[in-house]
């Protein structure tokens, strides 16, 4: 990936802890069915799985918010079940019910099967999305608009969908195996950081300028379990990420959802930033955490659904628990809902903008 200039670098200069004029904001699945226009891409591509394995499709729908809205970072279009799924277990996304594996991993002779998949081989589509996406948010001059976040899930939360085969409600056939049989679990997850490892790197050799982990089910876990089977596994990956990629720092974000009450333990596994959800005070994180790490979040998604003025006072409320301090990514506590309507991401955006600016400058 050719040398570009950041028109628009507030998001990497917030997860590094620098000073920066405004609070950057981008939202977890900006890109996704409560825009019009991803909805007319995803029927010209056919189903979700073929939007999200075609470069182009992808390229198209992560640049569909930063057209509409002032984001300050934009996120790879694409699905954290694609490790899985390049194992070879037969991902498949039913309507009215998610994701879903044909081939789900249940028995001895099915976690000794797996394998850490070959990332060129089989993920190929995303690293040349990478790629794509890097070039389309640049111009002639080399001017890009803002950063791109590449992400992958936890090995824990990959691991719920390859034992439970689903989504589930209370994860009932992965948590008999991790109490029951420990060593099956461990070895799920042991192959599942491999694979996160060499996947994020790739995403970062094609241009990936930052990368989450998404631990989204971390927080279903018990105190200690958590340590074990999740925690553990996401320390690991930290330490062999490329921290560095053509001279530049390559911020690393992990969110647990649910995870609020072990902040100061994921803060300190390596990463820059932590990712809360709307559970989680804000105020009292920064004040557990000081100036460890960055903070992303942690705006209810609910919220969207209020009135516009409702919306900006709770984004203010937000911004003041926080402070005229470094180091702080607005972001939901969670996904965007598909209901939420378009014109209110617009007014909360606005809001953060705005505000974060006023509280720089003292005049708040």
């Amino acid at each position: 990936m050719a040398q570009t200039t950041l028109l628009n670098d507030t998001f990497l200069r917030a997860l590094l802890r620098q000073p920066t004029a405004y609070t950057p904001v981008w939202l977890m699945r900006q890109a996704g069915r409560y825009l019009p226009e991803y909805r007319a891409s995803r029927a010209r591509a056919g189903s979700f799985m073929d939007l999200a394995t075609n470069p182009d499709f992808a390229t198209e729908v992560t640049l569909q918010p930063l057209d509409r809205y002032p984001l300050d970072a934009a996120i790879l279009f694409s699905d954290i079940l694609t490790i899985p799924d390049a194992m070879g277990l037969g991902l498949e996304f039913v309507a009215g019910e998610g994701p879903r594996f044909q081939r789900p991993v249940r028995t001895e002779e099915d976690v000794a099967r797996l394998a850490v998949p070959d990332i060129d081989a089989t993920l190929r589509y995303v690293t040349d999305a990478v790629s794509q996406i890097r070039r389309a948010l640049t111009d002639a001059q080399g001017r890009q608009r803002v950063p791109l976040i590449g992400f992958s899930g936890s090995p824990w939360t990959l691991a719920c969908y390859m034992v439970e085969g689903a989504g589930s409600s209370d994860f009932h056939t992965v948590k008999t195996m991790l109490y029951a049989r420990p060593d099956l679990m461990e070895r799920i997850l042991e192959i599942n950081a491999q694979a996160v490892v060499a996947y994020l790197n790739a995403q970062i050799e094609a241009g990936a300028q930052a990368v989450m982990i998404f631990d989204s089910w971390g927080g279903a876990l018990a105190e200690g379990a958590y340590q074990r089977f999740s925690l553990a596994y996401i320390e690991r990956i930290v330490a062999q990420l490329k921290r560095e990629h053509n001279g530049a720092r390559v911020p690393v974000i992990t969110f647990t959802k649910g995870g609020g009450q072990w902040l100061e333990e994921i803060a300190a596994t390596g990463v820059d930033a932590v990712g809360l959800d709307w559970t989680t005070d804000l105020g009292r994180a920064r004040e557990r955490i000081g100036q460890r790490v960055a903070l992303q979040g942690n705006l209810d998604p609910a919220i969207l659904f209020a009135p516009p003025a409702a919306i900006r006072a709770e984004a203010r409320t937000l911004l003041d628990r926080f402070g005229n301090h470094p180091g702080h990514v607005f972001n939901l506590g969670h996904g965007i809902s598909q209901f939420t309507p378009p014109e209110h991401v617009a007014e909360l955006i606005a809001e953060v903008h705005q505000h974060s600016r006023l509280i720089r400058q003292g005049t708040v």
